[in-house]
């Protein structure tokens, strides 16, 4: 086993998207973190914040992961989709050659938090038709091991030593990227180790508490950057800490962004605004 040790840290900025919801940017498409292009986490007690939320809007090209830790959002779409998001909840929207969805708060006081992750598509998946997941709560398995508390939502889960503990899997597996995303809640004092796939792009986010990743103590709302390898430690201090781990296969291929298209060749963003000016973007070819 070859450790991951923390190459760079990051903290995110204050952002605005949808209507005027207000949240904080931990990665954006142009840091080339292939193949992650997103990174957003939202958290506020204001309706103010929120309210407003993420009016219809259409992607083509990637995925979108949301994942609600507090909070109600409802999910429709073109394609006749309604999904209700609550607290633990999770859906995963393929946006393909395109999608046009909103996701709207359900409530008007409390506190809404919880994170969106893009994931890049492959060149020859981007204009593949679109699909969409709601994962309950109940979905999503949830391993208990020496004060930690593991959420597998994608992907593996595997604890070190392996000996003598099997591995979980998340509802969402496989694709092009081979995607893993784990809530890692930690207890005072506790320290996990896990396996990571060699040759993954492997990040680690710090959003309560102040845990040591890879060697490296992070404050809350930063994010490390990993090296190559195929563990990855985690360790609480005096406090409880939760840590958001998401690692994918690199696509290694051209990236270029505008808004909510994420495609190749700018030919093929021009593209997408003319197919969504002339109400052709979501045709299946």
């Amino acid at each position: 086993m070859t450790a991951r040790t923390v190459e760079r840290i990051v903290t995110g900025r204050p952002a605005s998207d949808g209507g005027g919801v207000r949240l904080t940017r931990v990665v954006s498409p142009e840091q080339g973190l292939d193949p992650f292009l997103l990174l957003d986490e939202f958290d506020s007690n204001s309706a103010a914040d929120y309210i407003a939320g993420f009016p219809s809007h259409p992607h083509r090209g990637f995925e979108t992961v949301t994942y609600m830790l507090d909070g109600h959002m409802l999910h429709e779409d073109h394609l006749g989709h309604r999904g209700d998001l609550k607290a633990g909840g999770v859906q995963w929207m393929t946006a393909g050659r395109g999608i046009i969805h909103s996701e709207m708060p359900q409530q008007e006081a409390g506190r809404m938090r919880g994170f969106q992750l893009w994931i890049n598509l492959p060149a020859a998946d981007k204009m593949k038709p679109a699909a969409y997941q709601d994962l309950d709560p109940a979905r999503i398995p949830s391993v208990v091991a020496d004060g930690a508390t593991v959420r597998v939502v994608a992907g593996d889960f595997q604890r070190l030593p392996a000996a003598g503990h099997a591995p979980a899997r998340g509802p969402i597996a496989g694709g092009a990227t081979q995607p893993f995303y784990l809530d890692v809640g930690l207890d005072a004092g506790a320290a996990l180790a896990l396996a990571t796939p060699a040759g993954h792009r492997v990040l680690a986010y710090a959003f309560e508490g102040a845990p040591t990743v890879g060697g490296r103590p992070l404050a809350k709302g930063q994010l490390a950057l990993l090296g190559d390898g195929t563990s990855l430690e985690l360790a609480a201090g005096a406090a409880p800490a939760r840590v958001l781990v998401i690692g994918g296969r690199p696509l290694r291929e051209p990236v270029v962004h505008y808004g909510p298209f994420v495609m190749n060749t700018v030919a093929e963003i021009e593209q997408a605004v003319r197919d969504f000016s002339s109400g052709r973007l979501t045709d299946v070819a």
